[in-house]
């Protein structure tokens, strides 16, 4: 259980840094992604790409007995990440989160069989 929780620690850290910053009120920059965001997209290019690789991994590869678990995990990330998404200081910082959450899960996820992880 500890292995799913620890991917989670980054997201803490963004979560805490945005809700310090201050809003000014200013409209967002519009950043270039590849492709348009879903409804599903966090609109940051390194958490959409963890997010789509983990979900892949769980549907096709995890144990029916793991996957309610951690599909309720990932929905809950995910939720989460857009949450901090809302902000400019909350996309800054989860580009790096989302990497290291990406990292923390590479060796769970390849105990599954998901060698493209």
């Amino acid at each position: 259980m500890t292995k799913l929780i620890r991917p989670l620690f980054p997201l803490a850290l963004v979560l805490a840094l945005g809700a310090c910053q201050k809003q000014d009120g200013a409209v967002p920059a519009k950043t270039d992604t590849a492709a348009a965001p879903t409804a599903d997209s966090i609109g940051v290019a390194e958490c959409d790409d963890y997010l789509k690789r983990y979900e892949a991994c769980v549907a096709s590869k995890v144990p029916d007995s793991v996957k309610g678990t951690l599909k309720q995990s990932l929905d809950q990330t995910r939720a989460a990440w857009k949450s901090a998404a809302a902000t400019d200081a909350g996309k800054q910082g989860l580009a790096m989160a989302c990497k290291q959450a990406y990292d923390a899960s590479k060796a769970s996820m390849q105990q599954y069989g998901c060698s493209d992880f």
